[in-house]
């Protein structure tokens, strides 16, 4: 199975040919067969592809498509024998989808009135209902469901921001009853996998009972309770235990330390090991463990100057071997651009790490600067190449990433110290870094450029009513800079989740602390840099009215005559146009404004 770009094309085809055998990955274009052509479906259109999923006999391609951006999905089965297709009669789908071993069954997880995934479904081939299998109630739990690396279990996951429980069904007998892994308990987060270990199978368990940053943990098949659970690793302060991936061959644990990610191989019978990389920064995952019995998995790797990499790797001996590189057109030579970390003393004395890249003669003089920033959720940060970017580097930008409390870099701790009532860390960071790179000659005030998306649009919002002198010029997308109105609206999507995340305003002391930074509501009398926002009509996640109202108060506010934009694109929604060509045009225009205010666009 496998996808292929063609030029010209906004997205990829699947398809399917008959395997080598050789163990190659050489296709064999005699038995090719083509799956699914999305550029079909969408025609000039949104599309988005949620879930492509294969039945065990490989006869049936079960997939979920978003045609507007509001992330609600339409289910359709296609017989990849036959050529014909159903999509099937159910309404408010969230698009995850996963077959259990009889080829017949398959389960699906449909929305609630604030887009929350809350129930799980399962459905017959030739039925024409489904049977509600799990429904949650708790607006704080999103429901997701998946298949374990074995095979042999389909698993059912609630999480909120805090705590978690699984549920989890024999996927060779799914007409049978869910059975509940470990009953929730409040800060207690716990993700399950099922396959062997020292050859015995066996639940693995991701887990912080015994502290933030993750251990893990064996449980028997027939394990009753948590109790009967078995440490496998001791919590370490110093790192986190990230994810763990399954196959017979061995165990591979991702690890972040740091601030960089690390990967450990446990291989079945031998040693542990660590995955070696070349770069001092940069991002590392596993990308695909492929069949549970393979003796390989591959690996993602690339840096802020080197292109991404798909590598195999063997588990039993740690052998790496570049199955492809991505191309870059035109002159690139990785060799002309410096990849750096810096770290950051931030006013509170906390070490805040910065990535840096641009060509080595941008790191000579005072450059203009693009620094980018999220800072919430956990979520990290981790360094990426861009063709796009070269764009702005070879016309002497750095492009820089401050990894600022409430990301997940540093581990947990890291994230509990930028949300909640330290959320005001995220933006003291973010504006530390940016008076940092200034102080330190990378560039100028006159120069700087500051950007973030959604909760990073949050931090663009509050970091220029921290210091509206910070930069030249700040891009806002699909910015949550309403917070105190959306998060006092139970109704719209992911509001109560979020509670976890930034705080109750039903709370008295919650609602005086949001309204203390919120974005919207410190606005003030000021003169602010060039300002480029964008909005998303169909994104659910944060309204578009939030930057139509940030933008229009701003404009009745700001005492100056720099720019003032902005776009809501009417076919999008939360991760802005679909397809890699109109993503482009987005791209174009974010870098048009820069290259414009700049006075750089000659």
């Amino acid at each position: 199975y496998y996808q292929r770009t063609t030029a010209g094309d906004e997205y990829p085809r699947y398809y399917r040919c008959a395997r080598p055998a050789d163990g190659s990955l050489a296709t064999d274009a005699a038995s090719e067969q083509l799956l699914l052509d999305p550029n079909e479906l969408a025609g000039d259109g949104f599309l988005d592809l949620a879930t492509l999923a294969i039945s065990p006999d490989h006869r049936l391609l079960a997939y979920s498509l978003d045609d507007c951006g509001d992330e609600v999905y339409r289910l359709f089965v296609r017989d990849l024998e036959s050529g014909e297709e159903e999509e099937l009669p159910f309404d408010d789908c969230s698009g995850n989808l996963c077959w259990a071993n009889d080829n017949r069954t398959l389960l699906f997880t449909s929305l609630d009135d604030t887009q929350r995934p809350h129930q799980l479904h399962r459905w017959q081939l030739g039925d024409e209902d489904a049977e509600l299998l799990l429904e949650e109630a708790d607006g704080r739990f999103f429901l997701h469901c998946e298949r374990s690396s074995d095979e042999q279990y389909l698993i059912a996951g609630l999480s909120s921001k805090t705590s978690s429980e699984a549920w989890v069904l024999d996927a060779n007998q799914p007409q049978g009853t869910l059975r509940c892994l470990a009953a929730r308990r409040e800060d207690h987060e716990y993700y399950p996998d099922h396959g062997l270990y020292q050859g015995q199978s066996c639940w693995l368990i991701r887990s912080n009972r015994d502290g933030i940053n993750f251990s893990l943990w064996q449980a028997a098949d027939g394990s009753a309770s948590e109790a009967d659970w078995q440490p496998l690793t001791a919590h370490d302060p110093q790192r986190m235990l990230e994810e763990i991936h399954l196959n017979a061959g061995g165990l591979s644990l991702g690890w972040r330390e740091q601030g960089q990610q690390l990967i450990e191989i446990w291989p079945a019978g031998g040693a542990p090991y660590r995955v070696a990389v070349p770069d001092a920064v940069y991002s590392l995952h596993v990308s695909d463990t492929l069949e549970f019995s393979s003796p390989v998995i591959r690996l993602r790797y690339e840096s802020l100057n080197q292109p991404a990499q798909i590598l195999a790797l063997e588990l039993a001996t740690g052998a790496q071997q570049v199955l492809r590189q991505t191309p870059v057109e035109g002159r690139f030579n990785a060799a002309d651009y410096q990849s750096r970390r810096l770290w950051v003393t931030a006013r509170d004395g906390v070490q805040v790490p910065v990535s840096l890249v641009g060509r080595t003669e941008s790191f000579a003089s005072p450059a203009p600067l693009y620094l980018y920033g999220y800072g919430a959720y956990g979520d990290c940060l981790d360094p990426w190449f861009s063709h796009a970017r070269l764009s702005l580097l070879e016309r002497g930008f750095i492009f820089a990433i401050a990894h600022v409390r409430g990301g997940g870099e540093l581990g947990e701790a890291w994230y509990r110290a930028g949300k909640l009532e330290h959320k005001v860390n995220s933006f003291n960071d973010f504006v530390d870094c940016a008076d940092a790179l200034v102080a330190q000659g990378f560039t100028g005030r006159d120069k700087l450029v500051i950007s973030g998306g959604s909760a990073g649009g949050l931090l663009i919002g509050a970091t220029l009513n921290q210091r509206p002198d910070l930069c030249a010029a700040a891009i806002a997308e699909v910015p949550f800079v309403d917070v105190l109105k959306t998060m006092q609206d139970p109704d719209l999507p992911l509001t109560v989740t979020e509670y976890e995340e930034w705080g109750n305003p039903n709370v008295a002391a919650d609602f005086a602390r949001i309204a203390s930074w919120s974005p919207l509501d410190n606005l003030k009398p000021a003169h602010y840099p060039h300002l480029l926002v964008v909005a998303g009509y169909h994104d659910t996640r944060v309204q578009y009215w939030e930057a139509a109202k940030w933008t229009a108060a701003l404009r009745s506010l700001k005492q100056d005559d720099h720019l003032l934009l902005l776009k809501t694109e009417f076919n999008a929604g939360h991760g802005g146009m679909s397809g890699r060509y109109q993503a482009l045009h987005d791209v174009a225009l974010e870098y048009a404004f820069i290259l414009k205010v700049l006075g750089m666009a000659g």
